[in-house]
């Protein structure tokens, strides 16, 4: 499918999905609690055939979380980049799609470990890099380092 083909059949599955093509890839908007039926479609669907999660980060804008999915089809050779904002800073919750694409169960616990992000229904979802003793999500925006703190 066309960056133009994708536009027009998204809004099918969540009419609210707004696109900004800046990018490289075309960027779709959803509300995060359309995050898994969106998912499920797109991953399903043969006309989407969206088979590969091969990233999956979170951005921290100061007043909410955007989590973000770069899909892509290796039988129809198409890339999109999903994006669900979390707006409650203090209820960071999104659904988990490791259900959907095995490669998100280790994404999932870094951006957990990392931003604070709690996949709902994660089979394993525990801290991956740093120590159980260690506070705070260290790519935050509003998080502080005591300790390597470099005062000028």
């Amino acid at each position: 499918m066309t960056n133009e083909e994708l536009k027009v059949a998204i809004p099918n599955i969540v009419p609210t999905a707004t696109f900004d093509e800046s990018g490289e890839f075309l960027n779709v908007m959803i509300p995060s609690e359309s995050l898994l039926p969106m998912m499920l479609e797109l991953r399903n669907n043969k006309d989407f055939d969206f088979d590969y999660l091969f990233c999956e980060t979170c951005v921290d804008w100061k007043d909410h979380l955007m989590m973000v999915y770069h899909l892509t089809s290796k039988t129809l050779k198409h890339t999109i980049v999903l994006k669900a904002k979390i707006t409650d800073r203090n209820n960071t919750q999104i659904e988990s799609v490791q259900p959907i694409y095995k490669t998100a169960e280790f994404l999932e616990r870094e951006v957990y470990e990392l931003f604070g992000v709690t996949f709902l229904h994660h089979p394993d979802l525990r801290k991956l890099i740093l120590d159980d003793y260690w506070t705070g999500y260290p790519l935050r925006k509003d998080y502080v380092d005591d300790v390597n703190m470099i005062v000028y």
